[in-house]
């Protein structure tokens, strides 16, 4: 086939085949693949269309449902049973229409204030407010590290004199950190 024929290839949308067998075809690799790969371009922002090979009828709907459970039953839990129940109680409701867009909107929302988070956060660590906090957490380690490397090479039953003034250094070190991240907030 054309890919000026096919109106999704030349937008870019990857049409799936699914067969009876519940076999998956990518036509745009010409080859099979498993839901897991599905996953992995979701991920990767990769727009797909899953068709029944049969009736040719749009059943991506139903083949990203699956894979959610797929997820949740492989412990990548992310939707509560609460939010679930609550998601349930919902069908039939007089206000079912409006809960798509919702649901949508919000994932939109939180996708935003991710990206955003994530750009402060480069920027931050980058010379930033938070490029202190980083140092200081780094330095914790160190001394943290260099604590334990030097008690695991000293006897237990000396006091443990070194040991409590690292603690207490330790412990001053967190205490001002916190009051740091106390101040940025």
């Amino acid at each position: 086939m054309c890919m000026a024929k096919n109106p999704n290839r030349a937008q870019g949308v990857v049409i799936i085949k699914k067969y009876a067998n519940r076999r998956l075809y990518n036509t745009e690799t010409s080859s099979y693949i498993t839901l897991d790969h599905l996953a992995q371009m979701v991920r990767e922002g990769r727009e797909f269309e899953v068709r029944d090979a049969k009736s040719d009828e749009d059943i991506t709907h139903s083949v990203l449902t699956q894979i959610i459970m797929d997820e949740e039953q492989r412990g990548q839990t992310m939707l509560p049973v609460s939010f679930l129940r609550q998601l349930i109680a919902m069908y039939g409701d007089s206000m079912q229409a409006m809960v798509p867009q919702y649901l949508e909107a919000s994932m939109e929302a939180f996708r935003r204030n991710q990206a955003q988070f994530h750009k402060a956060m480069q920027g931050a660590f980058a010379g930033g407010p938070f490029a202190e906090i980083a140092r200081r957490n780094m330095e914790m380690f160190e001394a943290a590290a260099s604590a334990f490397q030097t008690r695991q090479g000293q006897d237990d039953a000396q006091p443990g004199d070194r040991k409590d003034d690292d603690i207490a250094a330790l412990k001053d070190q967190l205490a001002a950190l916190q009051a740091k991240i106390d101040r940025l907030s």
